[in-house]
């Protein structure tokens, strides 16, 4: 069992024991089960997903960091919604929003884009989860 902590600056959201975890680093997913190996990384916007008793519940995440040590994951995350949370029209009208940034920007550098793609990230992320 894994003792699994998600905490965005306004609250906690989840403070439980899970079977398992999948977190969207920038390297990819990664599939943390007990016993895994120490592991610091960032985040990239996603979903987060676990899994406890045959149930598996998903959060959309807009980036942070994941730290695992001794059976314990601890993620810290700007933004941490279920899809009960999420606001379709809002989500549809940020992704819009993003994607006419990064065609009115494609020329600037990509320092300048990265934060236009993680809005874009996220948006689809939450569209995704609401499953639209």
């Amino acid at each position: 069992m894994l003792k699994l902590e998600i905490v965005t600056p306004e609250r906690r959201v989840v403070d439980e024991t899970v079977d398992s975890v999948t977190v969207p680093t920038l390297s990819g997913e990664a599939g943390i089960l007990p016993n895994h190996a120490p592991l610091i990384s960032a985040l990239k916007p996603g979903i987060l997903s676990f899994t406890n008793k045959g149930t598996t519940e998903r959060l959309a995440v807009a980036g942070g960091f994941v730290e695992v040590s001794s059976d314990m994951v601890s993620v810290l995350t700007d933004v941490a919604d279920a899809a009960a949370d999420v606001n379709i029209e809002t989500a549809r009208a940020e992704r819009d929003a993003a994607e006419k940034a990064l065609a009115a920007n494609s020329a600037k550098a990509v320092e300048e884009t990265e934060a236009y793609r993680a809005e874009l990230d996220l948006a689809n992320a939450r569209l995704q989860l609401a499953g639209r």
